[in-house]
């Protein structure tokens, strides 16, 4: 039977990477399947797979058409954690495409890979 697995990031620095975003998720590198092009992070809890790390060549995409959204609860969670995400590296995107109150707000990673931080209190149709 098919399932969905986990998504995969191209990352041009997987050292990097890996330090980003398991600071950024709690998440934790997985010692299976381990090389100098593939990196897997598991949820820290132990509950499974939870990221994939790549080694591209590729440039990253300015408006992909696939890209994480990561939620929190409310509009000062999102600040506090958008503040912590450029902290750990993290760049605040000048997104052209915002809606006139958006409930999103535009990063990239230290690759330069587009990614979401929602507050799902004020969560529209998922337009982002």
């Amino acid at each position: 039977m098919l399932r969905l697995g986990i998504p995969v990031i191209g990352v041009t620095d997987i050292p990097r990477a890996v330090a980003f975003w398991s600071a950024a998720l709690n998440l934790v590198e997985s010692q299976e399947a381990k090389s100098e092009t593939w990196r897997t992070l598991n949820h820290a809890d132990g509950s499974g797979r939870a990221l994939g790390l790549q080694r591209s060549t590729s440039p990253s995409e300015p408006r992909p058409r696939l890209h994480l959204d990561l939620f929190t609860d409310t509009a000062e969670e999102q600040r506090a954690e958008v503040r912590r995400l450029t902290d750990l590296g993290a760049g605040v995107i000048d997104w052209e495409l915002y809606p006139a109150d958006p409930d999103f707000v535009v990063l990239a990673d230290p690759d330069g890979n587009i990614f979401c931080v929602v507050d799902l209190s004020r969560a529209s149709s998922g337009d982002n």
